[in-house]
Parts: structure tokens; C-alpha cells; sequence
């Protein structure tokens, strides 16, 4: 079984994350997600969700691609995490492009940098809201 992970907040979930995991499972037969817990990001991020981690927690096990949630609490939790739940693949968002290609070098997983929506993303659905649309 080929295992694969990716990391996120996923607030205000939209078809754009859908996109993301669809496309991260496509990598793999098993789908972790790290789902960022409020304190990470309040503390490490700066940003405020509008919805908690329980309650995001809960959207995202009702995707049918997502097999397993666990909490990110630290931006240092990712190796620890790869050799835990035996990961092949690590993927994120191409805006993180670069940032993680250490884990290549520190695991036997592949890194993966997938492009996301153009159109859509959470700032945009903020901003949004806040001018009305």
C-alpha cells in the first residue's frame, strides 16, 4: 500500500482543497492529512480559523478521499510523521514549492508539489466576503 500525506488548515473548505486532496489521494492508495490545530495556528501562523479543528477535522473525514486526520501542532512534526504512518509520498501545494525538499534527503519519501486552483483559495473567499461580492 502506497501512503501519502499532506498538511493544511483547510478553513473555509472549498472546491479548491477538494481539488488538492483529490489529487494528493490520485498519488497513493492511503490519504493522511495533517490538519493544522488552532493553537499551531494562532501561535506559529498568526491566523485566526473561523472554524475549529474539531469541526474541521469533521469536514474533512466526510471526503471520501481522505482516509486519516491527525493534528499538525509543529512546523518540525513532519518526519516524526512520515516514519510513524510509513509514507511514501509527501505533497503540498506548489506555493510551498522548494520548502520541503529536505524530506527527500531525511526519508525514503518522494516529495510532490502539486499546483493549485488558480481561482479560488481561502484569502480570496475572505476578501471577498469582506467587499461583498
Amino acid at each position: 500500500m502506497k501512503r501519502v500525506i499532506t498538511y493544511g488548515t483547510f478553513d473555509l473548505l472549498h472546491y479548491g482543497h477538494i481539488n488538492l486532496l483529490r489529487r494528493a489521494k490520485e498519488q497513493g492508495d492511503y490519504l493522511v492529512v495533517a490538519l493544522s490545530t488552532d493553537e499551531f495556528n494562532f501561535q506559529k501562523k498568526k491566523e485566526k480559523c473561523y472554524f475549529s479543528y474539531e469541526k474541521r477535522k469533521q469536514l474533512l473525514e466526510a471526503i471520501r478521499y481522505v482516509d486519516l486526520v491527525i493534528p499538525e501542532e509543529s512546523w518540525d512534526q513532519k518526519i516524526t510523521d512520515i516514519k510513524e504512518y510509513q509514507i511514501d509520498t509527501f505533497v503540498m501545494g506548489n506555493d510551498w514549492t522548494g520548502k520541503f525538499d529536505f524530506i527527500e534527503d531525511s526519508t525514503a519519501a518522494k516529495v510532490i508539489y502539486l499546483s493549485r486552483t488558480p481561482e479560488i483559495s481561502t484569502t480570496k473567499i475572505k476578501k471577498d466576503l469582506e467587499i461583498g461580492f
